[in-house]
């Protein structure tokens, strides 16, 4: 007698496994350039515009970014979602056009062209301006292609070879325009106002050009002698204090203003030996005293009260007086519903040169600007304090030991000063200096004045001979009609828009009800040129829609440019001689290029009247893009250029902190997408709460990484799944198993809920429905289960069949679901199961099969899938402690049997099940040497079960 050493039966090639060359790891890095090389070769772009030509039309207009240097995370951040939703309506069917486009003119191109002359120690004024502007259109150009590669890097499908530019000829001929429309609908103006000023740049800039930031600045508190008080006659001698943090403004002075309402003290005060009396607020006594540093003689201070309104007639001098001139006027105290007792002394010291509240106040009384300070910040040269000084912004010129402290102290009238003044104050958001209000003659479209018909008379002005602005005394006249006002055209618009995030709404509402007028010029050399004649007699701009027409014409021909070098007795003919007219310089501010981007982008190539769908840029676009475009499209035609507005947050580093490079927490987008690819930094964007500011750091895209692996792997799985799958295999769903048909309602759950999130642009939202249905439905779930059935039973049997249909109609739903976000990694997974076929981006939403109504069991499998929890967890206990190696040797028992034993053993993935309180042994069936299951028909360990002989017989 023998030993049998035969060695057990190996039954590994007749186990059905999965197979498939998609590879677990990705390699998206390197693969990418590939995909987007095909995309490009077969005009995947162009293809996908034939097919849905006739189809109901989605517009996102692209917000132009800056044709200036690299991405950066929030361009990526801004392109990707754009792209996504796009994608996302593309699926649903609809024709969806995505017409990049960028903003090529304007004071950062100008910036970085003029630092390039310095280096060289060259003076850019000194060069010809059309010289200079064709650096500016070299230098944008240069950009844009560098940006166009980047953003085509990232996945963004577009109309990349006819993307739009503020500088190409028709938009710039668009531009000017929808200047002329303003124009002769008598909806412009020039005037002297105060505006937002950068001594630096030497423009004027839009308050979307303006960032704050907060400083540390030199506070004084300043003594004006009254000289005259009709309705308080013991004032005369007393001091009006007044305390400001901008001590330049002290040297155009022209009055002080008073609360009506407020209750002032005058009292004795001591500055060393010096005695004074003093008026100040009664409620900023206590505060002004601490911060000055002044004592009293006695407590309590003998003092006297009066009511505001009492300084009405009084005068002061200003502490220069004895300059003469300028300084020897009276300072008349004028009423302020503006003046507060929030902080300083309850006195404001004006300049109506240098604030708004300054300026109109004073102009109310007849008081004007005298333009002291030039475009670089300094004192004129002829201005009797200071003159030829500056600049305003240099902190040692302010400083309390600067010049202007040190001739206030001198004169007397200095009562404190320090520079320990912390607060939020106005810079340039590219040169990252201060700017200041600074009254200039510029052009402006009025926010409310009521508008008329294009017949109306040509706008009033008065405008100083070139040189001349000392004298100049702007009498402003608004062509008056009886229309509602610009700035009531764009609320009413407001209301009729779609804002995502509805909050968003409040915000741009409140920012139009109380922006100023709309300052439209910018004293720079690279832009459109606001392209007027100013009639030299009478100071009127000339209103005729055949020089209008003449001047479009030329910028169509020629560009903005055309304008420098016009021969303008051309451009003006026979009716008009050009020596009675003088051509304007100036320039167009940026925001009313980007804003104008409608016409020249979705007009042009869509329809007149024609407008986006969508507009969607960062959240700071409120009072940018979003504003501009708003007032444009209201002030040429009566609406907005948009039916809804998208905002989002910004990008920040993984600590919440805003990226800078001082800091050294740069997150850059282009070194993601070189080492993980572009599809990581896709689901990034997908995964977070885009509504709100949102972090990136390695710990974020680890965390993104890995939701894209189980997101690859249930690809992975389908794809190996399905390998071989056909049409003869094919179950409809009234035979199918009761599994299939609750995964396929689950389905079909989902993709009502993903539709919804689409039209919600809740693409977070969106991501987590896919990626938890990947997750917790399919792998945990439906997949676990059901992996014995696919590697163990007979290619021709029923539930095998029905399960692989079931995994052909996810695959197809779910590839497609996943193509907006993750546009390669689709694209690769389709092309690895069908590779002859077309992009996965030219399909469709999927359309699922109907589950008959007698078949529907959600609710039964939901309690299922609960008791289905409770046994995995009862088990898990025994395979720690390794009473049982897998759950496969596990018998248990449950208190409810909603399926037949065979069907639970099978869902619970166990031996055995039978009724009873919840329980958990190990099994003493044998175990199956092909499908590993313990079943009672196993002779031994080894041996095969029923099922098992059937198949491999």
């Amino acid at each position: 007698m023998t030993d049998d050493t035969s060695a057990p039966a190996d039954y590994r090639d007749t186990v059905f496994l999965p197979k498939t060359d998609f590879p677990m790891k990705a390699g998206l890095a390197q693969k990418e350039p590939a995909i987007l090389a095909r995309w490009e070769s077969e005009d995947l772009y162009g293809k996908l515009r034939t097919q849905r030509a006739g189809r109901k039309r989605f517009i996102l207009h692209d917000g132009p970014p800056y044709a200036n240097g690299d991405i950066h995370m929030g361009h990526a951040m801004n392109k990707v979602l754009k792209d996504i939703i796009v994608r996302s309506q593309s699926l649903l069917g609809k024709d969806a056009p995505y017409v990049p486009g960028w903003d090529c003119h304007g004071l950062p191109i100008e910036w970085q062209v003029e630092k390039q002359y310095k280096d060289k120690k060259l003076d850019k004024d000194q060069v010809p301006v059309d010289q200079f502007r064709a650096e500016c259109r070299a230098y944008a150009a240069k950009w844009v292609q560098v940006q166009r590669e980047q953003f085509k890097r990232l996945g963004v499908m577009g109309d990349w070879d006819d993307s739009y530019l503020t500088m190409k000829f028709d938009a710039e001929a668009a531009i000017v325009g929808e200047l002329l429309k303003f124009a002769e609908s008598g909806q412009l103006y020039r005037g002297a106002k105060p505006v937002m000023w950068s001594p630096v740049e030497k423009t004027a800039l839009a308050e979307a050009e303006v960032e704050y930031e907060d400083v540390v600045s030199t506070q004084i508190d300043v003594a004006f002698e009254i000289t005259d008080a009709p309705n308080a006659p013991e004032l005369v001698g007393a001091h009006a204090v007044i305390w400001t943090t901008t001590p330049w403004t002290i040297p155009v002075n022209q009055a002080l203003a008073y609360g009506p309402e407020v209750e002032y003290s005058v009292f004795t005060a001591f500055q060393g030996d010096r005695e004074l009396s003093v008026l100040v607020a009664s409620e900023l006594m206590g505060t002004f005293l601490n911060r000055t540093g002044l004592t009293v003689a006695s407590a309590p201070i003998e003092r006297g009260v009066l009511k505001g309104s009492q300084l009405d007639g009084a005068v002061a001098r200003h502490p220069m007086h004895k300059l003469g001139g300028f300084f020897a006027k009276p300072r008349p105290f004028l009423p302020g519903d503006f003046v507060t007792t929030d902080a300083g002394t309850g006195l404001v010291h004006m300049a109506p040169d240098h604030g708004e509240d300054d300026f109109l106040l004073c102009k109310a009384h007849g008081i004007d600007p005298v333009f002291a300070v030039d475009g670089a910040g300094f004192y004129r040269p002829d201005w009797l304090w200071l003159g030829g000084q500056g600049s305003v912004i240099n902190k040692k010129f302010v400083a309390s030991d600067g010049p202007i402290c040190t001739d206030l102290r001198e004169a007397g009238a200095l009562l404190a000063a320090s520079d320990d003044f912390a607060h939020s104050y106005p810079h340039s958001w590219r040169s990252k200096a201060k700017v200041i209000f600074r009254a200039t003659p510029q052009w402006f479209i009025p926010m409310d004045q009521s508008q008329k018909s294009e017949n109306a008379a040509a706008v009033a002005i008065d405008l100083p001979e070139p040189g001349d602005l000392a004298g100049f005394s702007p009498s402003i006249g608004h062509a008056v009609g009886n229309g509602p006002t610009l700035r009531e055209v764009a609320l009413d618009a407001i209301e009729r828009t779609r804002w995502v995030p509805e909050r968003s709404q409040n915000r741009i509402r409140s920012m139009v009800e109380g922006r100023p007028d709309w300052v439209i010029s910018r004293q720079r050399a690279w832009g459109v040129p606001i392209a007027l004649y100013l009639n030299r007699a009478t100071g009127e701009y000339l209103r005729d829609k055949a020089v209008n027409d003449r001047i479009v014409k030329a910028f169509e021909a020629g560009g903005a440019d055309a304008w420098f070098t016009a021969d303008h007795q051309a451009l003006l003919g026979p009716n008009y001689k050009l020596e009675d007219f003088e051509p304007q310089n100036d320039i167009l501010d940026v925001w009313f290029d980007s804003g104008s981007t409608h016409v020249f982008t979705i007009e042009a190539r869509y329809g007149e009247g024609v407008r986006a769908d969508l507009y969607l840029e960062g959240s700071d676009q409120h009072r940018g893009w979003f504003q501009s475009s708003l007032l444009e499209s209201c002030g040429t035609r009566g609406r907005a250029p948009y039916d809804a507005v998208l905002t989002h947050g910004f990008a920040l580093d993984g600590n919440g902190r805003k990226m800078s490079k001082s800091l050294g927490n740069v997150v850059d987008p282009l070194k993601i997408i070189s080492e993980s690819g572009a599809d990581i930094l896709r689901m990034w964007v997908a995964s977070v709460d885009y509504f709100e500011d949102v972090r990136i750091g390695k710990e974020v895209l680890a965390t993104t990484s890995d939701a894209y692996r189980k997101l690859r792997n249930t690809f992975r799985y389908l794809l190996g799944a399905l390998d071989g799958f056909s049409e003869a295999e094919r179950v409809v769903p009234k035979d199918m198993p009761q599994l299939e048909l609750y995964v396929l309602d689950l389905l079909g759950r989902l993709d009502v809920e993903l539709k919804a999130a689409t039209d919600a642009f809740e693409f977070n939202r969106y991501l987590r429905l896919l990626t938890d249905f990947a997750q917790d439905d399919l792998s945990a779930f439906f997949f676990d289960i059901r992996k014995d059935s696919l590697y163990c039973d007979a290619p021709t049997d029923l539930k095998r069949r029905a399960y692989r249909t079931v995994l052909d109609i996810l695959f197809h739903a779910l590839v497609r679901y996943a193509a907006p976000i993750l546009v390669f990694t689709t694209e690769e997974a389709w092309q690895a199961r069908f590779p002859d076929a077309d992009s996965v981006h030219l399909l469709e939403w999927p359309d699922l099969p109907k589950i008959p109504a007698d078949k529907v069991v959600a609710t039964e499998w939901t309690g299922l899938r609960e008791l289905r929890a409770q046994v995995t967890e009862a088990i898990e206990p025994f395979r720690r402690d390794k009473v049982i190696r897998s759950s496969l040797e596990a018998e248990v028992t449950v208190p409810e049997m909603p399926l037949s034993a065979e069907d639970l053993a099978e869902a619970f993935i166990v031996a055995k099940v039978s009724k009873g309180p919840l329980s958990v042994t190990r099994s003493d069936y044998h175990k199956c040497g092909r499908c590993w299951r313990l079943l009672p028909e196993v002779t031994a360990d080894g041996a095969l079960c029923d099922r098992c002989t059937g198949v491999v017989s």
